[in-house]
């Protein structure tokens, strides 16, 4: 488990320091919305790992019954946002806990 934190942290850390061109948004925006999203990230990322391993569990169940179905429940539980972003801090993008499943997303990974 400290692994898994320590792993976010860094990744959280590192992934939002990429360079670009200057903004029109203060340094202390900048700064707050990192550590934020740092933190939730700690918080968010073990929830969204218990959530993707109890929809693998789900899923197998429900690949006796119906293997595209079970695609579909495993695509849900396991896809989306595993990090929060200082731009989902932010608010300029949205948090996707649960996976994509439409029709065009499931042909596009066959």
């Amino acid at each position: 488990m400290r692994h898994i934190v320590g792993l976010s942290l860094v990744l959280a850390l590192v992934g939002s320091s990429s360079a670009g061109w200057a903004g029109t948004e203060s340094t202390a925006v900048e700064v707050g919305s990192s550590a934020g999203s740092a933190l939730a990230t700690i918080v968010y990322a073990p929830v969204k790992a218990t959530f993707c391993i109890l929809g693998g569990i789900g899923s197998g169940f429900t690949a006796i019954v119906s293997p595209p179905k079970a695609g579909k429940v495993a695509m849900a539980t396991c896809g989306g946002s595993w990090l929060v972003t200082p731009r989902m801090m932010q608010g300029h993008e949205d948090l996707k806990f649960v996976g994509d499943t439409s029709s065009s997303r499931m042909a596009a990974t066959r």
